[in-house]
C-alpha cells in the first residue's frame, strides 16, 4: 500500500501546509480557552487518579488531522510501480557429437580426455539456458545419448553417464557426425550447430566424413571441429601382459587437415585443444561465436492506489467520531 513511486498531481501535496494553522489554533484553544471555576483549592483535584479520558484527550485532534492528511495524499494520486519485462529467445539448436574410443584415455588431460570433455561440455550445456542441445557418441560407431532438448539437467546427467567401452572401439568420425547431423535436419530453428570432439583419425564406420560435411552443409548447419591432444606423444591405455592397463608413451595423431574441412564446408571453426584450459577456452569462444538472439523489453505499469488511502482516512474519521462522542463523550 505505501510503496508509492510517484504522485500523479504533486503540487496539491502543497495543501499539506493547512496542518500547521491547525495545529497552532488547537494548542492556542487549549491552552486559553478552558472554562474558569472559583473553587477554594485544587490539592484534592491534583491527587485524583487520571483516567484514560486525561490521557486521550487530544486524540480526537490528532486523528482529525491525519485524516486531512490523508485526503490530500490522496487528492495527489500516489501510484505504484510494476517493472516487467518480455523477453524473447530465439535460442540455437547444438549436438555435441563426442569421441568415447579408448585413445580418449589418454592421460595428457586431467585426468584423462574424455573426463575432461565432458566436464568442460556439461559447463557449456548449463552456460545455454535457451538452447536445445542434444548428445551423440561414437567409436567404432555412432548413436544418439540425447536428443535435442531444453531439459539440461537430464542432459548434464546422461553426459556424466558417457563411458568409453560403451560401444566397440575405433574412431568412426563420419558416422558421429552423420548421426550429429540426422538429429539436427528436421529441426526449424534459424540456428542449427554440431559440435565436433574426437582425438584421432577416421577408421571405422561407413559414411566418410567430408560426405557427411557435405549432408551438414546442404541443412545449413554449421560444425565446429575440436581436436584433442597434446603436441608429440601423450600416455596412451593398453593392454599389458596381465589383462591389466597401462600407460605407455604413443605419437598423438590428429587429422586436422580433414577437421579443418570439415569446418570449412560447414561455416565453422576448427580448434585444436592441448590441455583442459584450452579447451575450456575453446568452448568458452564457441559460446561467444554462437550467442542466442535475446530481445528484452523493459517497460514499467503504475497503479493507482489513492483510494487505499481514502479508506484509511475513512477509517480514521470512523475512530475519531467514535472516541469524540463515546469514549471521551462531549456535547456537540
Amino acid at each position: 500500500m505505501f510503496d508509492i513511486v510517484r504522485f500523479e498531481n504533486p503540487r496539491v501535496l502543497w495543501l499539506l501546509v493547512v496542518l500547521a494553522p491547525m495545529v497552532a489554533y488547537y494548542v492556542y484553544r487549549t491552552v486559553q480557552g478552558r472554562a474558569a471555576i472559583r473553587v477554594s483549592t485544587v490539592g484534592g483535584v491534583q491527587r485524583l487518579r487520571r483516567t484514560y479520558r486525561y490521557w486521550l484527550r487530544h486524540a480526537p485532534f490528532v486523528l482529525r488531522s491525519l485524516v486531512v492528511a490523508l485526503v490530500i495524499f490522496a487528492m495527489a494520486r500516489p501510484q505504484s510501480s510494476e517493472d516487467r519485462q518480455n523477453v524473447n529467445a530465439e535460442g540455437i539448436d547444438i549436438v555435441m557429437a563426442l569421441d568415447i574410443s579408448g585413445s580418449m584415455l589418454a592421460r595428457d588431460f586431467t585426468p584423462d580426455r574424455l573426463t575432461a570433455a565432458k566436464d568442460i561440455g556439461s559447463k557449456f550445456i548449463i552456460g545455454r539456458p535457451t538452447d536445445r542441445i542434444g548428445l551423440v557418441v561414437f567409436a567404432g560407431e555412432a548413436f544418439t545419448q540425447s536428443p535435442i532438448t531444453t531439459d539440461h539437467v537430464s542432459l548434464v546427467n546422461l553426459m556424466n553417464q558417457i563411458e568409453s567401452g560403451m560401444i566397440d572401439d575405433g574412431t568412426a568420425i563420419g558416422n558421429g557426425l552423420a548421426t550429429a547431423v540426422n538429429r539436427l535436419k528436421e529441426s526449424d530453428s534459424p540456428s542449427k550447430v554440431v559440435i565436433l570432439l574426437t582425438d584421432g583419425v577416421n577408421n571405422s564406420g561407413q559414411i566418410d566424413p567430408l560426405t557427411a560435411a557435405d549432408i551438414a552443409a546442404d541443412y545449413g548447419i554449421r560444425v565446429y571441429t575440436i581436436g584433442v591432444g597434446t603436441e608429440g606423444v601423450a600416455p596412451m591405455p593398453a593392454l599389458n601382459a596381465w589383462g591389466g592397463v597401462s600407460f605407455v608413451q604413443s605419437k598423438v595423431e590428429i587429422d586436422e587437415k580433414m577437421l579443418r574441412e570439415i569446418a570449412d564446408k560447414t561455416g565453422g571453426r576448427y580448434f585444436r585443444a592441448t590441455d583442459n584450459t584450452k579447451l575450456a577456452e575453446i568452448y568458452a569462444e564457441i559460446n561467444q561465436l554462437e550467442k542466442a538472439k535475446v530481445e528484452v523489453e523493459n517497460f514499467v505499469k503504475y497503479s493507482e492506489v489513492y483510494h487505499l488511502w481514502l479508506l484509511l482516512a475513512v477509517g480514521l474519521l470512523l475512530v475519531e467520531i467514535l472516541c469524540r462522542y463515546l469514549f471521551l463523550r462531549q456535547i456537540p
